[in-house]
């Protein structure tokens, strides 16, 4: 498939990122959780780390989210124009472009102004300071049913579109350049970008389906075609009516190690693709939480268990740690769990006492603990919210 040669440059542009190491030893840093680490995982044989991966196997019990005291409302999400609700997807502008502004926060609603679940088709942005006010950036039917999108490096907004089996792709300003109908979409729930180059073209995206349990990468040539491949089969999925979905999602690419982190609910677990820009077509097969296929050793199982309860979502810090949201608290809480790549949990922080299944879009920014911010969705309040040291 082709695009505007305006897209291709658009994507092409690589992003930077600085994340430290990692480290790893056996024991999880929750005291009574039942979940397993990778480290008490037996790994699959093959795959021979280097030092781009040793942050999978070096001992790291030192907790960002327990830093992050400071909770704040940056703005409401509520369409301007169409009154949609249910924040869902949410990614930060690269630059200054279009409608955006660099640092802005673009987040696609799920829900129409009637409320009814997944059928809202709008784009808008908040700039990234308490007080912020939406900005409508853009509206299609072939968004319907938004439930993650992610910006290329010139803010390029690509959307995962469940009830449309589609991934529009949108201009900063606001304009649908393409819909990629034809890509292998079966319930659109995840959205990643990677800016590294690889034999798919000069860059890619990572999509996820609740349908199937597949991931399909998006490659992107340079003179602006793409192609599509279905990398991995087989997560597991609960096929739920919009508003109950679990699957593979809370996709998030790890530039400095080439890395994918998949998030899935539906076992409760988080799983990592190692130098995921060389698997090939079908190169690993889930089944629960093993892996088979050709490229099985590139794939492995950071954590499964408590204290994930129905995670969808997640946010890569900029230390390499992850923060996923749950969705299925029992008691009324939304729960944010920090996990080190190398599988130990290190801190649960309960961010709204309201209603569970709140937490939905995440994106982390910043250096480290002093300017670090970490943005999330909380359909409660229609919101942006924003935790600081």
């Amino acid at each position: 498939m082709r695009i505007s040669r305006y897209l291709a440059a658009l994507v092409g542009v690589a992003l930077s990122a600085s994340l430290m190491a990692c480290s790893n030893h056996a024991t999880n840093a929750v005291p009574g959780s039942a979940g397993n680490p990778a480290s008490s995982l037996a790994q699959t044989p093959g795959l021979q780390f280097d030092a781009m991966d040793a942050d999978l196997h070096a001992d790291d019990d030192d907790s960002v989210l327990k830093h992050l005291d400071d909770l704040r409302t940056i703005g409401s999400t509520i369409d301007p124009i169409n009154g949609d609700v249910n924040p869902y997807g949410l990614d930060i502008a690269k630059t200054d472009a279009g409608k955006l502004e660099a640092g802005d926060l673009v987040v696609c609603n799920f829900n129409d102004s009637a409320n009814v679940q997944g059928t809202g088709t709008t784009i808008i942005a908040l700039h990234p300071h308490p007080g912020a006010t939406p900005l409508h950036i853009a509206q299609a039917t072939a968004l319907t049913g938004c439930t993650a999108l992610a910006l290329g490096s010139n803010d390029s907004i690509w959307a995962a579109a469940f009830a449309t089996d589609k991934n529009p792709i949108f201009s900063p300003d606001g304009t649908l350049l393409t819909t990629l109908a034809n890509g292998p979409f079966h319930g659109p729930f995840g959205q990643a970008f990677a800016p590294n180059p690889g034999p798919f073209g000069v860059a890619a995206f990572y999509e996820s389906n609740a349908g199937t349990g597949s991931i399909v990468r998006i490659g992107i040539r340079s003179d602006g075609t793409f192609n599509f491949t279905v990398i991995a089969t087989g997560f597991p999925v609960n096929h739920g009516a919009p508003g109950s979905i679990l699957g593979p999602s809370g996709l998030q690419y790890d530039e400095r190690h080439d890395r994918l982190y998949i998030v899935d609910g539906a076992n409760n677990s988080l799983t990592a693709f190692l130098h995921v820009s060389s698997i090939p077509a079908h190169g690993i097969v889930v089944t629960g939480t093993s892996f088979g296929g050709p490229f099985a050793d590139h794939a492995r199982l950071i954590f499964s268990g408590a204290p994930l309860n129905g995670p969808i979502s997640s946010a890569l810090l900029p230390g390499g740690h992850l923060v996923l949201g749950n969705t299925l608290d029992p008691n009324g809480k939304n729960l944010l769990v920090e996990i080190a790549p190398c599988g130990h949990v290190l801190d649960v922080k309960n961010v709204d006492t309201g209603a569970a299944g709140a937490l939905f879009g995440m994106v982390a920014s910043g250096h480290g603990i002093g300017d670090l911010k970490l943005y999330f969705n909380d359909d409660n309040a229609n919101a942006v919210e924003v935790l600081t040291h």
